[in-house]
């Protein structure tokens, strides 16, 4: 799994936990944490000393304050690649996210493969959202894969009903549970989801789903008060 051989990262969060565990599974696939920090000030500091290929920024909140660090860490190293994890894949976190010049926003609740597959992305080029709830990437940029434009008439119910759950962040035990199926069983969909939108992972499935309006629109305050 050593794809991303030779790269440094930076790893944030005010977790430590959080911190090792990332750190590991970095290291299992080839890259280098040079430093970890537990806020902001330490992460830019870091980055400035280092010069790593990647921050991996774990916030809490949707606030441009919360985000702000990642601009002054881009600024101070024009070639970081940050990916921002956060708690929710809301559209106001994505957007304050990449406006911060990060280029992946991934949720924490995601499987160790779509993380991997979070921090691979980085380095293609594409801002990218890994989960969560409906986002349509700016016209102008570049998605890591073409998808085919009928592919949703190929899926079952079954298949639909699927992606629309991991997109949401569901891991396979999880819709295991909800679909009263077994874990082979869900992967046994997944294979032939992936097959049909032609995408590697549920990362790119779920980036699929989210494109393409599988997802509702999030609801706003008072939409969800009314409710």
């Amino acid at each position: 799994m050593r794809e991303l051989g030779e790269r440094t990262a930076v790893v944030l969060d005010r977790h430590p936990l959080w911190v090792e565990a990332m750190s590991r599974l970095l290291s299992e696939a080839g890259v280098e944490v040079v430093a970890k920090a537990s806020d902001g000030e330490q992460a830019v500091a870091a980055v400035e000393e280092f010069r790593p290929d990647v921050l991996i920024a774990g916030v809490t909140g949707a606030g441009a304050a919360e985000v702000a660090f990642v601009r002054r860490a881009q600024d101070a190293h024009p070639e970081l690649k940050s990916v921002v994890m956060g708690d929710e894949a809301t559209p106001e976190s994505v957007e304050t996210a990449f406006a911060a010049g990060a280029s992946i926003y991934c949720v924490k609740t995601a499987e160790r493969e779509d993380l991997t597959s979070a921090v691979r992305q980085a380095f293609r080029h594409s801002i990218f959202v890994s989960t969560g709830d409906r986002y349509q990437a700016p016209p102008a940029v570049s998605t890591a894969h073409a998808v085919k434009k009928d592919a949703a008439a190929e899926l079952t119910r079954r298949e639909l009903e699927i992606l629309k759950l991991v997109a949401e962040g569901h891991s396979n035990s999880a819709l295991a549970r909800m679909l009263w199926v077994t874990e082979q069983t869900v992967k046994f969909h997944l294979s032939n989801i992936y097959r049909k939108l032609d995408v590697a992972n549920r990362t790119e499935a779920s980036r699929w789903a989210q494109v393409n309006g599988l997802l509702p629109p999030a609801r706003t305050g008072a939409e969800a008060a009314v409710a």
